[in-house]
């Protein structure tokens, strides 16, 4: 029972002390993240036009819900970034690991090497999305010059083309972020035990045999969390396409985060972008648990 003793004066100061300095943390936490939450949750089931103040809030119940999955617009966001989703994260990952595989052995120049994939990152979003729009424009870009000298007759239209934008949104972000996920994947890399690798040479392994049941098993931890934050961040995806499409043509690049923006910014509907945002919370919320689920089945500690 000592544990709940009356506190001494000095305990007394030293515990407000405490609850002083973590007080604009957790004051932060409320206003910028806790109550934002909330607040979205509560406009999720009203109809709410923002110009009209908390005059024009009406609350619908479950109608913004229901009338999502009716709505063409939505299930093509839907659809386009599930379709986004499980092609971006699949190639960038495999790319990034191989590019980490290369890097980890004795190649020239390897910093500089390293530093060229990950510019692209550190790079603003609003540049890479108009270099892209230049390079992938579909008369005359540079790209599509190249297809054309190797004897391509039916060029992409890339992003003024519904069948190709989406596929040029995915070549951009796969160039984008591997640089990231290879710098993760290759500290990774350094920390696996030099005696594996020595026990496997000792079997006669090649270099890609190494690779496979050596460095891949050995980063398996690494590979679960670049796929963990490559999947948010496959559903995050915004700059580019407001950029460069507008969620077009048609709807062929509308994905969720866009289809929040238009309906809070050009209709002010906040009521259904609120219930679009919590459909893409618990979306990556229970893509998150599924992956975390089967992680045990490959993922050795």
């Amino acid at each position: 029972m000592a544990y709940f003793r009356k506190l001494t004066l000095s305990e007394r100061k030293e515990e407000r002390a405490g609850y002083l300095f973590i007080l604009p943390n957790l004051l932060g936490i409320i206003l910028i993240i806790a109550f934002p939450i909330v607040f979205t949750l509560v406009l999720g089931f009203t109809k709410w036009n923002v110009m009209l103040g908390f005059k024009g809030m009406e609350f619908v119940g479950l109608d913004n819900f229901i009338r999502l999955f009716g709505n063409e617009r939505f299930r093509a966001a839907l659809s386009n970034n599930l379709m986004y989703t499980f092609t971006t994260v699949p190639c960038t990952i495999i790319l990034a690991l191989i590019l980490a595989g290369i890097l980890n052995q004795a190649v020239y120049a390897k910093g500089v090497i390293r530093a060229m994939f990950f510019m692209p990152y550190i790079s603003s979003m609003v540049a890479v999305a108009v270099v892209w729009n230049v390079l992938l424009y579909p008369n005359g870009g540079p790209v599509n010059s190249v297809l054309q000298a190797l004897g391509v007759r039916n060029l992409p239209g890339w992003f003024t083309d519904k069948d190709w934008a989406m596929p040029g949104l995915i070549i951009l972000a796969v160039w984008y972020q591997m640089g990231y996920y290879m710098i993760i994947l290759l500290a990774g890399m350094q920390n696996v035990p030099r005696s594996l690798y020595e026990a496997a040479d000792i079997d006669g392994a090649g270099t890609i045999q190494k690779f496979i049941h050596v460095t891949v098993p050995g980063i398996s931890p690494t590979i679960f969390f670049v796929l963990i934050i490559a999947t948010i961040n496959s559903f995050k995806v915004f700059d580019q396409i407001n950029i460069i499409t507008k969620g077009g043509p048609g709807y062929a690049t509308t994905v969720l985060v866009y289809e929040i923006y238009r309906n809070a910014f050009y209709e002010y509907n906040f009521g259904m972008a609120s219930a679009i945002s919590w459909v893409l919370l618990l979306l990556v919320l229970a893509l998150t648990v599924i992956q975390w689920i089967f992680q045990k089945k490959w993922v050795t500690y």
